[in-house]
């Protein structure tokens, strides 16, 4: 990216300054007017333009084809120069994003130091962005079992086209794992990923934070929608998107243009939006909280991403899979997980699902001791008092005031779904770790009033309430 375009009405100068440049290494393009430099810039982007002021014979001048610039190219800098210069005119390039103003005559070394600042900036600007999407790149799905290869296939649906994605599911879940995947899997994969958290932006700040703002003492300040030109926009807990921006917000999927906070010029942009929500926009909209416009705009291709719950049989993998990436980004303890755990991992209560078992996973390697399998003991929530060669185990409430048998019925029944829902409504896996006959297993099912049903693509167990 060391292209810079030269434009300016005297030829004697625009050469001069494009030999100058050729002799630091830059290759150089040359344009006498704005009808010449929109072309060149259509043309091919260039890594920096030196733009004058004034050009005779024009349709713009040079605020002109700066404003055009920062709208439509905004990763190019612009260095101003003018042989007319005073505060008035280098405040207004200021204002309009330029990078700086020089006065004719200029001083060479002066020039050459503003250039290469100009184009260490736009270097650091492009390696962000390339961090930035070597983040999404990285995005990885991981799982195996029915839910999971249900949500995989619709979201494998959707990577190849534009159409925009509602995720809906519990905190937790995986939403945003899901729409990095999508993106890193488009023809987008190469353009930014730019969440909008919006439940942790102020309402006030909202249009500012999205849209951007333009003021006279700062100038141009690109808000969210235009750092994601050319990719995706993630709408993170949408529901949470104040009314009156909410109407802006359609006007912009509508029109693919919006105008900065303070300014007065159209910005164009090309989007892909993937929202999601943990509530039902339906009843928000009933509610009068939620656009129902809004909705139906954002609401193109719904998706519902499956609670830890839904997919125990993906525990393990997932499990796994953050101690590799725990050892390989902190350097924590490259453990294996003993059959004790996986079993106990399977059958907890995930209230925060896929973010409560990483942080189970990262709490374990840290205060663990040793390098060797993971064991239930590790865990949280494992019982640690030990009598004798026994652990002792704390009974619930409820069963200390049962009878024997009563007590026995209802622990057989939440163990026994536990161990179902564990192996996601097999019946032969489960009679095998149960230790029983599988007809045998029915049997007892049918005595204790558990039936299997399809929840989310699966098989779940539940209480017959029939």
């Amino acid at each position: 990216m060391s292209d810079i375009l030269v434009v300016d009405d005297e030829r004697d100068i625009r050469e001069l300054i494009c030999d100058i440049l050729q002799d630091e290494g830059f290759s150089t393009r040359m344009a006498g007017n704005s009808d010449d430099c929109m072309a060149q810039l259509n043309a091919q982007q260039p890594g920096l333009m030196i733009l004058d002021i004034w050009l005779k014979d024009s349709n713009m001048d040079g605020i002109d084809i700066l404003k055009h610039v920062k709208r439509d190219n905004p990763d190019v800098p612009v260095v101003i120069i003018s042989g007319h210069g005073n505060i008035e005119i280098a405040v207004a390039a200021i204002k309009q994003g330029a990078y700086d103003f020089i006065e004719k005559p200029f001083n060479i070394d002066q020039l050459m130091v503003v250039i290469r600042r100009a184009m260490e900036t736009s270097r650091l600007r492009r390696e962000n962005s390339a961090l930035r999407r070597q983040d999404v790149r990285e995005a990885v799905m991981v799982g195996n079992g029915t839910c999971f290869r249900l949500l995989k296939s619709q979201l494998d649906k959707v990577t190849k086209s534009n159409g925009r994605v509602m995720l809906s599911g519990a905190p937790g879940s995986g939403k945003e794992m899901a729409a990095r995947y999508i993106h890193a899997e488009s023809n987008r994969a190469e353009a930014p990923f730019v969440t909008v958290n919006s439940a942790s932006i102020q309402p006030d700040q909202m249009e500012v934070v999205l849209f951007g703002r333009e003021t006279s003492e700062r100038g141009v300040e690109q808000g969210l929608l235009e750092q994601a030109h050319g990719g995706v926009i993630y709408f993170d807990e949408v529901a949470d998107m104040p009314a009156g921006t909410q109407s802006k917000i359609l006007r912009v999927l509508v029109d693919q243009s919006f105008t900065r906070v303070g300014g007065t010029a159209k910005v164009r942009v090309d989007l892909r939006v993937i929202s999601s929500t943990t509530r039902d926009l339906q009843n928000e909209i009933a509610a009068g909280n939620f656009r129902e416009e809004l909705f139906h705009r954002l609401n193109v291709v719904p998706i519902e991403v499956p609670s830890l719950e839904d997919r125990r049989d993906d525990i393990p993998d997932l499990a796994r899979h953050f101690i590799t990436q725990f050892n390989r980004d902190q350097g924590l303890p490259l453990r294996d997980l003993g059959e004790d755990a996986v079993a106990m991992l399977q059958t907890l209560r995930w209230p925060g699902n896929v973010r409560q078992l990483r942080n189970v996973i990262e709490r374990v390697l840290i205060l663990g001791e040793g390098t060797g399998p993971i064991e239930a003991r590790d865990l949280p929530g494992h019982g640690d008092a030990v009598s004798g060669e026994e652990e002792d185990i704390a009974l619930s409430a409820s069963l200390t005031t049962l009878p024997l048998r009563d007590a026995r019925e209802l622990f057989e029944r939440h163990y026994l779904m536990a161990q179902i829902n564990r192996f996601s409504g097999n019946i032969s896996r489960t009679a095998s770790f149960v230790g029983m006959e599988r007809s045998a297993l029915h049997r007892k099912l049918k005595s204790l009033g558990v039936v299997t049903t399809n929840k989310a693509g699966a098989r779940v167990a539940q209480v017959d309430d029939a």
